[in-house]
């Protein structure tokens, strides 16, 4: 467990990094997703964030079983195979982990914000005695046990992405959070 410098997150204001004090990390950033990475190119950059990211702190992924969607036209089959991976990505959390989901219908931040909310909720998910787990489901979105169980929704952009994509994604932000926490120039 490697500590970090704080950063001044009070409302309206940027991640300005400070000397004054460090916190230590003890909990763990999951990333659960509903589906394997079966891209070889996508996966060494997965593989390469979750090597940066472990500077900072502990980091895991875990896939989960997708279902087979090729009848998800059908209102009713969209909503059991939802349903159904929301079980299994359930099966995956503990009761004090603390979980963002990936939503279309969630909160954006700039990179700043995102990492002041990241350093708040590593803090929230220690004092829970849980994890701090990012949750991408599956293609079709997440089921209502998964939005029900979530105790944040993220939208990272208003644009398409694959779901290997966006894992991706979720990793270089969380490794980016980290380095503005830090006073890094990565971000810039």
């Amino acid at each position: 467990i490697l500590p970090y410098g704080t950063v001044n997150c009070a409302a309206g204001q940027s991640a300005v990094p400070t000397a004054d004090y460090r916190i230590f990390l003890i909990t763990m950033i999951k990333i659960l997703c509903i589906g394997k990475m079966k891209d070889k190119a996508l996966q060494a950059l997965s593989s390469e964030y979750v090597r940066r990211i472990s500077a900072f702190t502990r980091v895991e992924i875990i896939e989960v079983k997708d279902e087979s969607n090729a009848h998800a036209e059908r209102e009713a089959e969209a909503s059991r195979i939802k349903d159904s991976e929301a079980e299994r990505a359930l099966g995956r959390l503990r009761d004090p982990d603390l979980v963002v989901l990936l939503d279309l219908d969630g909160r954006m931040w700039d990179s700043e914000g995102f990492a002041c909310r990241l350093k708040d909720w590593q803090q929230l998910a220690g004092q829970k005695g849980g994890d701090l787990v990012f949750v991408i489901a599956g293609s079709l979105g997440p089921g209502t046990a998964l939005k029900k169980r979530a105790d944040l929704r993220w939208k990272l952009s208003d644009l398409t992405f694959t779901h290997l994509m966006t894992r991706v994604l979720i990793l270089e932000q969380i490794y980016r959070g980290f380095m503005i926490l830090n006073g890094r120039t990565y971000h810039k």
